[in-house]
């Protein structure tokens, strides 16, 4: 969320960045800083009753070792009496921040000045194209009637066991599986990030810390028993590894990459748009995290975007970069760049990867800062990016390296698959 600070030095760039992203409620602006002020009002009354409090407690003392003990019976009366306030400012106090917080919870991130206005993802900004879109004439499967024809997955097995969303690899579907795995995390730890295993639930303060909750939370599967979350992505559990932490400045930058499968309601997903691989309930992902120094935010998101480029060049597959418009922006996010591939079969675009910056926005909730060379703690920035997610990334494949004699495997996958074709 947004700092406090931030808030109050800087209104009217929030503002014209939350019409950017089409906010339905800027007042909301004003109430925060309203609440602000009643809040550091009650906080400095508060000050001003504990220092007296202790201020007496000294003077009482003192009166009962000179033998003034009247005199200090009479200053007991009155510290009652204080202690009766003191405990008023704090209830108040307590319930102005409690209303606070929610409200900055409400906020979104302010956009990037780079972002493009708009509305729907028609608005986004294409910055970059690679790649040949080929042609492969009217025979052209979808990748679903590929994973049939070649027995690589089993979607209506997958829905017996759990149901739709959920499918089933089989022989060499599933090792095709395991080598983009383990491919996009030797490319990830090659270029300096850290592996970790972490867990696949997490706890509500998790899902807080890098905002899928409140705000997503229709969309994630909740173990009500624990009261745990299937992560969405390995950013929750990644992010949260360094949750209500201090750093050093000389800790920074930290660069994490983790594989784990991922879990998403989608409620309300239908129609021919997520058919097959298109939209799943849960599938896998290798994700890339890192924690900045503000002043190297910006760079250290051009490099994960030129790394992501560089993995799906290796791929071979077309590809094309957008920048994310203000109303298609998510809510942590302050800067987006969406992949995407281009399914021949289904003459459309797939987005495969967003590499995203945060700002300060998720370290806020996350109360994660760094103590500064001169020795001042601020927060860092976070950012994240998809390295890659694997059914879309799947699903071009198949569409695009099919040919009469099957499906052609990239020469940079043929090490970790162990056969160049599918047939």
């Amino acid at each position: 969320m947004l700092a406090l600070h931030y808030i109050r030095e800087n209104k009217d760039t929030i503002l014209l960045g939350l019409k950017k992203r089409n906010f339905k409620s800027p007042e909301k602006i004003d109430q925060i800083l309203s609440l602000d002020q009643d809040r550091r009002s009650q906080q400095a009354k508060l000050d001003q009753h504990l220092a007296k409090a202790n201020s007496l407690a000294k003077e009482i003392g003192t009166l009962f070792k000179s033998g003034e003990v009247e005199k200090a019976n009479e200053l007991k009366k009155e510290t009652l009496l204080l202690k009766e306030q003191t405990k008023t400012l704090q209830d108040q106090l307590h319930e102005t921040t409690e209303e606070l917080n929610e409200l900055r919870t409400q906020i979104p991130n302010v956009p990037h000045e780079t972002v493009p206005s708009g509305s729907t993802e028609e608005d986004n900004e294409e910055i970059f194209r690679s790649g040949t879109i080929p042609e492969l004439g009217d025979q052209a499967l979808p990748h679903w009637d590929l994973a049939q024809k070649y027995d690589l997955i089993d979607f209506e097995l997958g829905n017996k066991i759990t149901g739709a969303g959920f499918p089933v690899y089989k022989g060499k579907g599933a090792k095709l599986q395991r080598a983009l795995i383990n491919y996009f995390l030797d490319k990830n730890t090659q270029a300096g990030y850290r592996e970790m295993q972490v867990p696949h639930l997490v706890n509500e303060a998790s899902g807080f810390g890098t905002g899928q909750l409140p705000d997503k939370e229709g969309q994630m599967y909740h173990v009500q028993n624990d009261d745990l979350y299937l992560i969405p992505t390995a950013e929750v559990p990644l992010t949260n590894l360094y949750r209500d932490s201090l750093l050093e400045a000389k800790e920074l930058p930290i660069c994490l990459t983790g594989y784990t499968p991922c879990f998403r309601r989608e409620a309300g997903s239908y129609g021919a748009h997520v058919r097959g691989l298109n939209r799943l309930h849960q599938f896998d992902k290798v994700e890339i995290v890192r924690i900045e120094e503000p002043q190297n935010a910006m760079q250290a998101l051009d490099k994960m975007v030129e790394h992501v480029k560089g993995i799906l060049n290796d791929l071979e597959l077309p590809y094309r970069i957008l920048r994310l418009c203000g109303g298609d922006l998510g809510f942590t996010s302050a800067l987006t760049y969406d992949f995407e591939i281009y399914s021949t079969a289904q003459s459309r675009w797939l987005e495969i990867s967003s590499v995203s910056t945060f700002n300060s926005f998720q370290a806020e909730r996350l109360q994660l800062r760094y103590k500064t060379a001169e020795g001042k703690k601020q927060s860092v920035h976070t950012l994240n990016g998809s390295a890659l997610a694997l059914p879309r990334v799947v699903a071009g494949m198949l569409e695009n390296c099919q040919s009469e004699d099957g499906i052609i495997i990239p020469k940079a996958l043929i090490p970790y698959t162990g056969f160049d074709k599918i047939n």
